[in-house]
């Protein structure tokens, strides 16, 4: 498993435990390493044919293993009661041609936090609604010395936070036979927009430098008005800045309401010489019980009909909100060659941004890589 935060090890650690004191004669090993290189890891497992029997993934990464004929379908040892325990969006994000592959474990929609405080003074108490919103507000906010709108620059996601401006503006990231389509005149509007607000100085400095994580910082330092994000931010500022004032809303629109929607996921691999053993394991696993500790511990959205109608999250005002933005949540496609069409992305955003390349250039050299990726067999 990859770790979320502090709490992820200890929780996977207890549960593996409890599991072995029901189920004498069952033991179970638990791996937690980074993000970073858990796809690495993976892979090379797997070259040794020493894959394990259950991996936790991005479920982005999902469509290359199924290409790689790698993956159990979940059909195989999952029936229809328990796959009835999921909320069915987040179920189907693991779906290829009809077909799971993965379990979600952890989902998140984003949403854009903003300060009450710096948003009040600039004439946006509610938060922006639209990107002309996000740019009059980030004018305003710049005038004080704070830092308007945070952009993401680098590492995994960086390429999400341009889909966020592409999507609501109507256009695609991929056609229908999953080629690129991130290059089109919709998608250059919105690399331009980005770009724009980056030359006026609307955004944090070093945008191309920037994680996740730095933007999180600077917003809970408050020094940064907007940034689109997810639910764990909210635990993060009650934990290292509680005094911060801060709303939540929507994706600004660009002429449609929409949010990414992710989640994280546990397959199973075809290989696994313990099914029946990971099989039990992963009832465990999600168990309300379980569910519960690890939603509350690392702050996502319930991926289950029974946590979700708990009132610890059914009342909590904060994931409340994620919710009403679910039904029009949009998931990364589980297409072989992802990955890759995502960091081509990647580069050219940093290209862009750092004034090394106009967007249309870059994102037209993007999806010429891309293409030569997607869909590979």
């Amino acid at each position: 498993m990859s770790s979320y935060s502090d709490n992820t090890r200890p929780w996977l650690e207890a549960l593996a435990r409890e599991y072995e004191k029901s189920n004498p004669g069952d033991t179970v090993k638990v791996e937690v390493g980074s993000w970073e290189n858990m796809q690495q890891k993976l892979q090379a497992e797997i070259a040794s044919n020493n894959p394990p029997d259950l991996a936790h993934v991005a479920t982005r990464w999902v469509g290359d293993f199924v290409n790689d004929d790698l993956v159990e379908p979940v059909d195989s040892y999952a029936n229809a009661a328990f796959k009835d325990r999921f909320i069915p969006a987040f179920l189907n994000a693991g779906n290829i041609n009809g077909k799971a592959y993965a379990l979600p474990i952890a989902a998140s929609v984003r949403a854009m936090f903003y300060n009450k405080e710096l948003l009040g003074k600039a004439g946006f108490p509610n938060g922006p609604k639209t990107w002309d919103d996000v740019i009059a507000a980030a004018k305003k906010i710049k005038a004080t010395g704070a830092y308007g709108y945070g952009i993401q620059g680098k590492d995994l996601d960086t390429d999400t936070y341009f889909y966020y401006a592409l999507w609501s503006m109507g256009g695609d990231v991929l056609d229908s036979a999953n080629k690129a389509a991130f290059n089109s005149p919709t998608g250059v509007k919105a690399a331009t927009l980005y770009k724009s607000m980056i030359d006026q100085g609307l955004t944090e400095p070093g945008v191309a430098g920037n994680t996740r994580y730095d933007l999180h910082n600077l917003f809970k330092q408050g020094r940064l008005g907007m940034v689109i994000s997810l639910p764990p931010l909210a635990k993060e500022i009650a934990k290292d800045a509680p005094k911060l004032k801060y709303g939540i809303t929507g994706v600004p629109n660009g002429g449609k309401d929409i949010t990414f929607g992710v989640t994280d996921s546990i397959m199973m691999f075809k290989t696994s010489k313990n099914k029946e053993t990971a099989q039990k394991f992963l009832g465990f696993m999600f168990s309300k019980a379980a569910r519960l500790k690890f939603d509350q511990a690392e702050g996502f959205m319930p991926v289950t009909r029974e946590v979700a109608n708990d009132p610890v999250f059914k009342d909590d005002p904060v994931l409340s909100e994620f919710v009403t933005l679910l039904p029009n949540a949009r998931f990364a496609p589980l297409v072989a060659g992802w990955e890759d069409s995502a960091q081509a992305v990647t580069n050219a955003l940093q290209a862009i941004y750092q004034g090394k390349a106009e967007p249309k250039a870059a994102l037209d050299k993007a999806a010429a890589e891309a293409n030569t990726k997607l869909n590979r067999k």
